[in-house]
């Protein structure tokens, strides 16, 4: 009877996931997320819906954010909160160059992607401030 069980129990949560799971992604963005230096790379997406969120280690009171995207069909967005959770930078990815975020406590700040149909190449980097 206890092996039913945990059958029983492996089938239904193996039922209840989604194909989208961390073996098979919607796309796999190669993400270098270390304290100061966070970055952001998908080549080759097509069609992608997906909000995103990592957290970041910001020494600094502000960062630099630099947008390389080659956007192709749909929305993308980045927001960055402070460690406070306060947004202190929000913009469109089809908007390429270097941008400073509003100052902020240093910690874990939040980094958050929007993509709606986004199809293309996605390459941002944020690093802090000096």
């Amino acid at each position: 009877m206890p092996i039913r069980f945990v059958l029983l129990l492996f089938v239904i949560v193996v039922a209840g996931c989604g194909s989208d799971t961390v073996l098979n992604p919607r796309f796999q963005p190669e993400i270098n997320n270390a304290t100061d230096n966070f970055q952001f790379q998908a080549t080759n997406v097509t069609n992608v819906n997906d909000q995103l969120q990592y957290t970041w280690q910001n020494t600094g009171m502000q960062a630099n954010v630099n947008q390389a995207c080659s956007i192709t069909a749909g929305t993308a967005s980045l927001t960055i909160r402070d460690s406070a959770g306060t947004v202190v930078y929000s913009g469109d990815l089809r908007n390429n160059g270097t941008f400073v975020t509003n100052a902020g406590p240093s910690g874990g700040w939040t980094i958050a992607v929007s993509l709606s149909g986004v199809s293309g190449t996605l390459n941002f980097r944020v690093q802090k401030n000096p």
